[in-house]
């Protein structure tokens, strides 16, 4: 007899905005998020004998996101979705298992005249500062991350040495382009409770900030001899500057800029030391990806 192994469902792409007015210096903070809430339980019934009594709406899903977060700070997203996760587990007995996601849009203060603007913004680029949170009886487990972030270098950059058979057309290079996507994922240790993710919150800032700037630092400044190493060399740093970080993964796309021969107009020079002008490719494209973990 068909048995469910495996069940969950809820509300997605509940958009959030909240603002923090800080009434003594009159500045604004803002922050934007798509919030993904899916509950797992003993809610088998609802599948196969259509018994509702045990699905709490996924309507009622979505105003408990707007309700907490009212209730709540929503920074460091990584306690606002611990938060919202515990509250369906002690809201409903028969819920075990909360799944939080969380896609932090970027808006960056604007500098009139050389002045941060108190209430004043602008979209800073499609990265998106990301977090999934898995709430159950038996801790809380974090994933931060970092998605969007579109890095580019026009030298510095190598790869040769692969291996080469019949079916390599592929040219070696010691200068090229590089530019990626960066999709950067760390996982914390396990925690116990949401009183232990708020003991000692200002770690996930200080992991993202940290992480995003070993990503783009060792980006520009290292001469890549691939993908692969470069992004062994950021996880490696990850670990080094948040102890409580027990893996990183990277998923990185290669995105190509080749080279346009154009000998064929009066011999004009467009290859090799003379590339200038280049074609930058939509696909295919190589995706690498590593995850890191302590020894």
């Amino acid at each position: 007899m068909p048995v469910v192994s495996a069940a969950r469902y809820g509300k997605d792409n509940v958009r959030v905005y909240k603002v923090h007015r800080d009434e003594a210096s009159g500045t604004h903070t803002v922050t934007e998020m798509t919030v993904c809430c899916l509950l797992e339980g003993e809610i088998e019934r609802s599948y196969t004998v259509a018994d509702n009594s045990v699905v709490v709406a996924t309507d009622s899903i979505k105003n408990t996101i707007y309700i907490k977060a009212k209730e709540h700070p929503v920074n460091p997203p990584e306690l606002y979705a611990s938060i919202l996760g515990q509250h369906f587990l002690d809201t409903y007995a028969h819920i075990g298992a909360a799944n939080i996601n969380i896609a932090v849009k970027r808006w960056t203060r604007m500098v009139i005249d050389g002045k941060e603007h108190p209430h004043s913004f602008y979209r800073d680029g499609e990265e998106t500062r990301n977090v999934e949170v898995r709430v159950t009886r038996q801790g809380i487990d974090i994933r931060s991350g970092i998605a969007g972030l579109l890095v580019l270098k026009s030298t510095a950059s190598a790869f040769y040495g692969f291996v080469r058979d019949e079916f390599t057309t592929l040219a070696e290079t010691w200068d090229r382009i590089l530019s990626t996507d960066v999709d950067a994922t760390w996982k914390w240790d396990t925690l116990p409770s949401v009183a232990a993710v708020q003991d000692g919150v200002a770690r996930f800032d200080k992991a993202w900030e940290d992480a995003r700037r070993i990503t783009m630092k060792t980006f520009a400044e290292e001469n890549s001899p691939s993908v692969q190493n470069t992004m062994y060399k950021m996880a490696e740093q990850i670990l080094a500057a948040a102890p409580g970080v027990a893996s990183v993964t990277y998923a990185l796309p290669n995105k190509h800029y080749f080279e346009i021969d154009l000998s064929w107009h009066k011999g004009l020079k467009n290859t090799g030391k003379d590339a200038e002008v280049y074609a930058p490719q939509s696909g295919p494209n190589g995706l690498i990806k590593v995850e890191v973990s302590r020894d």
